[in-house]
């Protein structure tokens, strides 16, 4: 199983919500969304995979953005009501970073009807560790996501997911030219010889949080395939004339002239690089939002390929 977390952000919930749209999402893959704003899109996305009878994993404790702040505001009080509605789907899967507050957590969790048995959590740390065994000793939940570190393994060693950020983020988008072509992830070989029963990591977009964008001096298409083993590298296609911030629709053509350039010897055939290659021959620049939505779907329905190609062997 396969378990992409990304954040709440608007166009990290249309990459899963279009994938369930087009029936691109395989039932190897349960998305894990951690809400950082109570939004309209995150509603629309939850109700999307209720809908369509699709597992989402939703993080009710999340760490970092203004989600519980934005439904303790009176202003919200209709996006906060569908919200709320929507947490009682037979289809949500309540996930919860573990700390000193998880006892109550699951007690509040429980009261709702929902056993910590079926659960998900999440130790990011060791701290976390205790915690997790004062709440859960004869029982454990369904899913436990901890780094691939041997303190985790040996002390957590049920139901547990590998849970690691792949993606080498860089200072500066045009520092990614230094190096375009890099590994990425074997995960997906290696976890159940591991004794993993799934993995997750942060998509093309790294565990990097920051609450507002700002205009790049380039722009990058980060684009992942497999290589002959199978093991999982990214490619950054990066445009060129980046002394300034002017030409964001520019500098976008010129990484996706790369990008198409390139896939002419790859052959990679998934919906978000058809779509950039319709973007190519038809000179559309559809913003650095629908760029960073492309990519992510097409690393979720080449994994989702990937694990239904082992499952069907």
């Amino acid at each position: 199983m396969y378990f992409p977390y990304l954040r709440g952000r608007q166009f990290e919930l249309i990459a899963i919500r279009e994938l369930v749209e087009k029936s691109l999402l395989s039932d190897a893959i349960i998305p894990v969304i951690e809400p950082v704003k109570l939004s309209s899109a995150l509603t629309k996305t939850m109700s999307i995979f209720e809908k369509s009878n699709r597992e989402l994993g939703l993080v009710s404790n999340p760490l970092v953005g203004s989600m519980r702040k934005d439904l303790a505001d009176k202003k919200n009080a209709k996006n906060k009501e569908r919200f709320h509605e929507l947490l009682k789907s037979p289809n949500l899967l309540t996930v919860l970073y573990v700390d000193a507050n998880i006892a109550k957590t699951c007690s509040t969790v429980q009261s709702r009807g929902t056993n910590k048995t079926a659960i998900a959590t999440i130790c990011s740390n060791q701290d976390a560790i205790p915690y997790f065994e004062s709440v859960f000793t004869s029982e454990c939940p369904r899913f436990n996501f901890i780094p691939d570190e041997s303190v985790f393994r040996r002390r957590l060693p049920k139901q547990k997911i590998l849970f690691e950020d792949r993606f080498l983020k860089k200072n500066r988008n045009v520092d990614y030219a230094d190096r375009v072509d890099e590994p990425f992830s074997s995960d997906h070989i290696y976890y159940l010889q591991d004794g993993y029963i799934g993995f997750s990591d942060f998509s093309i977009i790294g565990d990097d949080y920051t609450e507002t964008g700002f205009a790049p001096y380039a722009v990058v298409i980060h684009i992942v395939y497999f290589d002959v083993d199978n093991n999982l590298r990214i490619w950054h296609f990066v445009s060129e004339t980046n002394d300034d911030i002017t030409d964001p629709a520019g500098k976008f053509s010129e990484a996706l002239e790369k990008l198409v350039q390139w896939n002419k010897t790859q052959k990679l055939d998934t919906y978000g690089i058809r779509t950039f290659e319709e973007m190519y021959n038809s000179r559309k620049y559809p913003g650095l939002g629908t760029v960073k939505k492309l990519s992510i779907m097409h690393h979720i329905e080449l994994m989702g390929r990937y694990l239904d190609g082992v499952a069907a062997q």
